[in-house]
């Protein structure tokens, strides 16, 4: 079965559509005024709309509250939504039921103990994703194209998860071989400068990916 393909922080038309055209499976927006990926609910609309039916919509929110995610809610239509803060199990739970989607849990990882406490959100959340875990005081709780040690993952017990953590063209292959992961997650690995996607780049890991399937 081909490895699931998510294209995170799109923000054009065009970055958008090369990501469809390359058969990417999921498409991440990300609503976080701190990271240089945020969108608007305006650009959310456009770029939801476009979207719509061609490829799975994922709202990345940072421990956001109800009203903000039902704004985003309301205008992009997201098919997931994607939790990338320190929301608690029970806060996983809550915004499942508010909703009726499938959520995604990043988890931070820099040790065993962190895939291990990973454990409490199986049963809760539908997807997890293990990412590298920020250095203390950053900014932005990912997207910053660091990787984290993949044989933590040897042992993983989650049904569905991805993997992200500084992917690009150039490593994702490996890090399939490596972990196995059923599916992965790129950000900063397919931009041309930070915050901004590269479409060659992006057709060239989705390539990458699916080359051992």
């Amino acid at each position: 079965m081909p490895t699931l393909v998510k294209i995170c922080g799109l923000s054009t038309p065009e970055t958008l559509l090369a990501a469809i055209a390359a058969s990417a499976d999921m498409a991440g927006f990300v609503f976080f005024e701190k990271s240089p990926r945020h969108i608007d609910l305006e650009t959310a609309r456009t770029l939801g709309t476009m979207a719509k039916g061609r490829i799975h919509k994922v709202a990345l929110t940072v421990d956001a509250d109800d009203a903000a995610l039902d704004a985003i809610a309301a205008d992009l239509v997201p098919d997931l939504m994607q939790l990338h803060g320190k929301e608690s199990p029970a806060r996983v739970g809550a915004v499942k039921a508010r909703f009726g989607l499938p959520v995604i849990k990043a988890i931070g990882v820099a040790t065993a103990a962190d895939v291990e406490a990973a454990r409490a959100y199986e049963g809760v959340a539908d997807i997890l994703l293990f990412d590298a875990k920020p250095a203390p005081g950053a900014a932005v709780p990912g997207g910053a194209g660091v990787v984290f040690d993949w044989d933590l993952l040897r042992n993983i017990s989650a049904a569905n998860w991805m993997l992200s953590g500084g992917l690009d063209p150039e490593n994702v292959a490996e890090a399939l071989r490596r972990t196995g992961a059923p599916a992965v997650d790129v950000s900063s690995g397919v931009e041309r400068e930070r915050g901004v996607k590269d479409a060659a780049r992006i057709r060239a890991f989705i390539s990458a990916a699916h080359s051992l399937s």
